[in-house]
């Protein structure tokens, strides 16, 4: 007998549960039973599984019998001429939703040519395997699925218009591509995406060639006339805030210039840019640890008899400043209210984003890399026709990576560019290379998408054709100004007394063995010495018995606290992580015995 389970509870059993799930099948294509229950059978396990939860992932199907489709030609003219709707389908039981359970027993095939007499279904569009982002990318059938996954991450991360209406928010880090356009090369997810109302990327001239090893690996050569001109501009926003907190005995929140007499008080430097109210003027420019909103809060601790007292007077400075490596322009100044009645200030930063060497940007295809030089207009090679691209890419990138797609779409954008109209690059139905070549070479150009140039430094003619077109280029939010991180001597953990961790919070960079292996390497050995002394402590070690000795720093004599005060003690260098490891074991009850040699 074979076991049921509606919604994973068990139900009953059955003998025959292929049929069952055959006839169940049936009665839900005829109406008679709901639309939303979905049924697969498990023979690894003999189980059938019926479900009826919310929360699944269902999507249509076209029905095949007999290894012919149900959906005719005649169903396609009734419902463009809207004589059959969707609804009209599935009652008809043409289309049936299935669940990602239900699908595991059927066979779905990609299109009607591929079509035999075991397929149970056929997919409504080829292109319907593909996720919304994943449509997005033209002509993806002819690249590497792994470039493919990588390249829908990389459109999530791109720069572009995320909202209209982004001066009215306050949104943290985020930030705004100053000049986005609509791709030259598209797919039919674009129209119904309206892309076009917020992009997130611009068309660029790209040429396919190494310029003295600063593109090597990934890195891109961007033209410095271009940037002039504003490729790739953006605005990166962040907001601060403050509050008037209201504190137990009347106690409150002051925002305001703060006192000299206010415990911690900052120079007055830092608060040159308040006004009256505390509250940093708009269009203020700003550094790091500038004063944006002045404030004071009521001392931390209160004892009983602290009211007469001086100290109960004493308030203690709050004020919200620039974070850490952080500069920009005071974008906008809002004076509100939060949930509880207490006065809000809200403060957004804004910074222009000009691309530099380490920024990072990608293709639609994961063709991803940084800016490794920014190079003159005039060094620049050129084509015949004096076209300068804007990106040299490196060839070496494409052949290991299999970004076919990638090399399509430069001719696709040539032909969109000298046409003046859009290329549909749809996956599974885009137009064809083969008639992109053929209108490329009725545009006066070569149909393989190669051009002679010319070296911009000596002005003589390349020996070899370089491909060249147009492609849309996508600036992600992987910038150096954000990532730039570097700090001498600083704030540690109270624990291990290690440098602490974090760029924001001015935390150390962390040595590895690989980064080890590079200081030797460059014989700067030296150097691991005092990088490895982040947390160095003395500690005075027994000779006789190995433990910890007892030194007392203001008679200057050791003791041990097993052998006495006249044993022989010795001082030695360790890390101050190992003698938290030596202080565990000892709560353990087990013994660290050090055994001292001698250093010569």
């Amino acid at each position: 007998m074979t076991d049921v389970y509606l919604d994973e509870k068990y139900i009953g059993t059955i003998e025959h549960p292929k049929e069952f799930v055959k006839s169940f099948i049936e009665e839900r294509r005829k109406q008679k039973l709901h639309a939303t229950l979905n049924i697969s059978y498990e023979s690894e396990f003999d189980e059938v599984s019926i479900f009826t939860a919310t929360g699944r992932v269902r999507r249509p199907l076209i029905i095949v019998e007999n290894g012919k489709a149900l959906l005719t030609e005649e169903h396609l003219k009734k419902l463009t001429s809207n004589d059959m709707r969707w609804q009209d389908l599935l009652e008809q039981g043409v289309i049936e939703y299935l669940d990602a359970n239900e699908e595991e027993n059927t066979l779905v095939a990609l299109t009607e040519k591929d079509l035999t007499k075991e397929h149970t279904h056929m997919e409504i569009d080829a292109v319907t395997i593909l996720g919304l982002i994943t449509s997005l990318v033209p002509y993806a059938n002819f690249g590497q699925s792994s470039r493919l996954n990588r390249g829908s991450k990389t459109q999530k991360q791109a720069l572009g218009l995320y909202a209209s209406n982004y001066l009215l928010r306050m949104d943290t880090d985020i930030s705004i591509l100053q000049y986005p356009q609509k791709p030259i090369v598209k797919t039919f997810m674009h129209d119904i995406s309206k892309y076009d109302k917020h992009p997130s990327g611009q068309n660029v001239t790209i040429a396919l060639l190494s310029y003295d090893g600063y593109n090597m690996q990934d890195a891109l050569i961007v033209n410095e006339g271009s940037i002039q001109r504003g490729l790739a501009r953006s605005f990166y926003f962040r907001p601060y805030n403050a509050d008037e907190l209201r504190y137990q005995g009347g106690l409150i929140d002051e925002i305001g210039v703060p006192d000299k007499e206010v415990k911690s008080y900052r120079s007055e430097e830092d608060y040159r840019f308040l006004e009256d109210d505390g509250i940093v003027f708009p269009e203020a420019k700003v550094h790091e640890d500038d004063v944006l909103i002045g404030k004071t809060s009521p001392p931390r601790f209160l004892g009983e008899m602290e009211e007469f007292s001086i100290a109960a007077n004493t308030r203690r400075e709050s004020s919200i400043a620039v974070k850490h490596g952080e500069h920009g322009v005071v974008d906008m100044v809002v004076l509100t209210e939060n949930d509880e009645g207490n006065k809000l200030i809200q403060i957004r930063l804004r910074d222009l984003r000009i691309p530099e060497p380490g920024d990072k940007f990608a293709s639609r295809y994961g063709q991803k890399g940084v800016i490794g030089r920014i190079v003159p207009q005039v060094d620049m090679p050129f084509t015949a026709s004096g076209i300068v691209p804007d990106i040299i890419f490196s060839p070496h990138s494409i052949p290991s990576r299999m970004t076919i797609s990638h090399l399509i779409e430069v001719i696709g954008g040539k032909v969109g560019a000298l046409g003046g109209r859009q290329i549909d690059g749809t996956t599974f139905s885009a137009e064809s290379e083969k008639d992109l070549r053929i209108e490329l070479l009725q545009l006066g150009f070569r149909e393989n998408g190669t051009e002679r140039m010319y070296n911009g430094i000596t002005g003589e003619e390349f020996k070899t054709n370089i491909f060249v077109g147009n492609m849309y280029y996508l600036k992600l939010k992987h910038m150096v100004a954000n990532k730039m991180h570097a700090r001498a001597s600083g704030k540690i953990q109270l624990l291990t007394r290690q440098p602490i961790e974090g760029r924001s919070a001015g935390g150390g960079l962390r040595l590895g063995e690989m980064e080890k292996d590079c200081l030797v390497a460059h014989g700067a050995s030296l150097l691991l010495k005092e990088r490895f002394d982040s947390d160095k402590t003395i500690l005075h070690i027994c000779e006789s018995c190995g433990m910890v000795a007892i030194f007392d720093w203001l008679k200057k004599r050791a003791s041990c606290p097993k052998c006495g005060a006249n044993a022989e003690v010795n001082s030695v260098e360790m890390s101050y992580a190992f003698k938290l490891l030596l202080d565990e074991l000892k709560s353990l009850n087990i013994y660290p015995k050090i055994n001292l040699k001698n250093k010569y």
